[in-house]
């Protein structure tokens, strides 16, 4: 088999990175190759979070005007990706200043030249930005908020208040407090006593001397792996000029209290409000699949040189081993359909922006590729030994960057439900006719794609009809919907999943030297098997499985995975890293120090 060539190598990072990987990503690798991303050991949570203000603020000083890296999507989606590499508490920091805070000022100023000075603050990063929407009490559900903004006409003022602990900010970046820092506060808008809904204020919340007056905030215990200075925070007849009111769109309060909108309905405001957060999840899932992309070179080049027992040998290396090749393997088709997945839907928000199909792609790319990774960087973890257990060896911090990415901007639960629900509404239009197993190959995503989009087609169908007829025998809408959520949320799953593996084998079949095409597909081949491995049990019941093609089924990925082996050092060339970048103990054989 001919040895990969310079070229196998550029036409994969030119995949990976969707052909923009000089003009969008190469400056920001070289960023977090300075020396204030170096590990660091024995710091305390607060020194770690300061830390990671700093670099924050280096990129920030090295990315170029924030307005151009909001006007870039692509942009924004490469800043989530490198830092985080480094350093996971900068994924929220810089997230959070960018697109949450001063991406919803800059949407919902458009026209106006008042905010101009705080804009220009935020945009040089002299106070951080961040987003406040939850309360303690209320999680998920944020139409049911009740901070309050009340207006006083005679002061031309709002008095910003928390009526109840249950209110509180829960985890905005409030617990290291003497850096500057100015909130977009989502509120009740209470405007002579009628409440005109959830809107977005500007708050100044601390600045280099500690909290201004009227902010209380109580820092939340250390969360391990992840050194975020989360609190909760609490008003207490905060002023504000009128002016820190973002209507946007969303309406127009007049000095005399008159309060106009174009927008008839408080839950369509309020989701406008709230625009950013559809490219914020985007951002999320761009940053965690670029973690398992990481994640995996690692643990291949370790495996590579990880040298253990055999018998009748002395010694071989960790990847020799089937069962080593087997999990890192399928994980790195994992990886793979998730990249691929993730610049698709990139591409999608680049066309349309905020849509209801691009949010609801967005979901779906948002839900399955954050468990994806989960998984991908647990078999990282774990196949790595004690060396995955440290910190210096980044995977750790990984998987805590995970966690937080399965629960932030809209828990990945509550997201696959909605979507579940418009999968239902409005079925994709797909041929979904009964496949064939007779004659039909396991190495075929085509025919796992089919299999797949079959079982979707009779899991609506049956769901559909069953909730139909629950609601018109008596039972509640909710009842009916609750009876068969979990139906729902097994219906987008693997409505996320097929997209994943259409997208892997289409950048298979164009991939344009012969050894990244064979490398790919066979990847598609094992991640198409893994799908339907999943759910055999069904497809054998329903005639599409054949008894034999699923008692082959466990013996073909053991198979495929062997057949991957010869491809794995040009398939982790395409992630653009080197050893150098990360900085991991465990990439360089022998090493005992560990803070080099």
């Amino acid at each position: 088999m001919p040895s990969s060539t310079s070229e196998d190598r550029d036409e994969l990072i030119r995949l990976v990175f969707d052909g923009t990987f000089d003009n969008v990503h190469a400056d920001l690798r070289d960023t977090v190759s300075d020396p204030l991303f170096a590990p660091r050991s024995g710091l305390d949570a607060t020194q770690q979070g300061r830390l990671a203000y700093d670099r924050s603020r280096l990129v920030h000083a090295r990315t170029g005007p924030a307005q151009k890296v909001l006007d870039d999507p692509l942009r924004l989606f490469a800043l989530s990706e490198w830092p985080s590499l480094m350093d996971t508490t900068t994924l929220p920091l810089l997230m959070s200043h960018y697109n949450l805070c001063l991406g919803t000022l800059l949407h919902h100023s458009a026209g106006r030249d008042d905010l101009d000075d705080i804009i220009e603050e935020l945009a040089t990063m002299r106070s951080v930005g961040m987003l406040m929407v939850t309360e303690l009490g209320f999680g998920n559900n944020a139409a049911a908020m009740r901070t309050r903004a009340v207006y006083d006409p005679l002061a031309d003022e709002f008095v910003l208040s928390t009526p109840d602990p249950q209110a509180q900010k829960f985890m905005p970046y409030t617990g290291i407090q003497d850096i500057p820092k100015i909130a977009v506060v989502m509120a009740r808008l209470v405007v002579q006593d009628t409440d005109r809904g959830i809107f977005p204020f500007i708050v100044r919340i601390c600045d280099a001397e500690g909290l201004l007056p009227g902010v209380r905030a109580t820092a939340l215990p250390d969360k391990p792996g992840l050194a975020l200075d989360n609190g909760v925070t609490w008003f207490d007849g905060v002023r504000l000029p009128r002016r820190n009111l973002l209507g946007g769109a969303m309406g127009r309060l007049m000095p005399d209290g008159t309060f106009e909108s174009t927008i008839p309905s408080r839950r369509r405001r309020f989701l406008t409000s709230l625009e950013r957060v559809q490219p914020g999840r985007l951002c999320l899932a761009s940053a965690l699949v670029a973690a398992g992309r990481a994640s995996l070179y690692i643990a291949l080049r370790y495996a590579r040189q990880r040298k253990t027992f055999a018998p009748g040998e002395s010694d071989v290396p960790v990847i020799a081993y089937r069962s080593q090749q087997t999990a890192l393997f399928r994980a790195l088709a994992d990886v793979y359909a998730m990249t691929f997945l993730v610049n698709s839907t990139k591409r999608a928000f680049v066309r349309t922006g905020v849509s209801d199909d691009t949010n609801h792609l967005i979901s779906l790319t948002k839900v399955v590729s954050s468990w994806s990774m989960t998984d991908v960087l647990t078999t990282c973890r774990e196949r790595t030994g004690a060396q995955g257990m440290f910190s210096a060896n980044r995977i750790a911090d990984y998987i805590a960057m995970a966690q937080g990415v399965v629960t932030a901007e809209g828990d990945n639960l509550p997201l696959l439900a909605k979507a579940g629900n418009e999968l239902l509404a409005h079925p994709p239009a797909t041929d979904t006719g009964t496949p064939e197993p007779q004659g039909r190959s396991l190495t075929d995503p085509s025919f796992h794609r089919e299999l797949t989009r079959f079982r979707q087609s009779r899991l609506t169908d049956t769901t559909a009809y069953a909730m139909r007829r629950e609601i018109r025998g008596g039972s509640s809408l909710f009842d009916a919907w609750n009876h068969h959520i979990n139906a729902a949320l097994t219906l987008a799953e693997s409505r996320g999943r097929e997209l994943a593996l259409e997208e892997l084998h289409t950048a298979a079949t164009q991939a344009t030297t012969p050894r990244t095409r064979e490398a790919l597909g066979l990847l598609a081949a094992l991640y198409g098997l893994g799908l339907t491995e999943r759910d055999a049990a069904w497809h054998l019941a329903h005639g599409t499985l054949t008894p034999h093609q699923v008692t082959r089924i466990p013996t073909l990925l053991e198979a495929l995975s062997t057949r991957v082996l010869p491809y794995a050092d040009l398939l982790v060339d395409g992630f653009g890293l080197t050893d150098e970048l990360l900085r991991a103990p465990a990439l360089r054989p022998g090493l005992t120090d560990f803070h080099a």
